[in-house]
């Protein structure tokens, strides 16, 4: 039934922030951004004159929106809300993007200078892995994993 994986949402208070933390700090390649609105939307997303800033990113430079593994960040411009979920990482529904990474180290001390909220610095978890939560700005976690070669 299923043919492919598309895309990972997650939901951010400001897309212009959001946007520079995975681009300059995580490194991924900006696909383009767009603004949606319309009873279409509103249908989908359950919210009565929704508008939504959207920009999607990918791993590899030249992808399009409708390439599989691509990375959304959504900011509801409309209805607008304070709330954030919890921060726990163990709660229901809670869900995280794991990256390879070639210097875990690195890569954490980069995305901390670009406003990432930290758990712990990078650990070795197994044996030939060395790994990392951290989160975005918006408490979206990311995980970071670096294997030995």
């Amino acid at each position: 039934m299923i043919k492919s994986y598309w895309h990972t949402g997650f939901v951010v208070r400001d897309i212009d922030r959001a946007i520079a933390f995975y681009r300059d700090g995580l490194g991924l390649h900006l696909i383009g951004t767009k603004d949606v609105e319309g009873k279409p939307i509103s249908n989908l997303v359950g919210y009565e004159k929704a508008f939504l800033k959207e920009a999607f990113f990918s791993i590899e430079p030249g992808k399009k929106t409708s390439d599989s593994n691509i990375l959304a960040l959504i900011e509801y411009a409309s209805p607008r809300t304070s709330k954030a979920m919890s921060s726990e990482r163990n709660y229901v529904a809670a869900a995280h993007i794991a990256f390879f990474v070639d210097d875990v180290d690195a890569a954490y001390e980069r995305l901390l200078a670009h406003g990432a909220i930290k758990l712990n610095p990078p650990a070795e978890v197994v044996e030939g892995q060395k790994s990392c939560y951290i989160q975005d700005p918006d408490g979206n976690w990311i995980e970071l994993v670096q294997l030995s070669s």
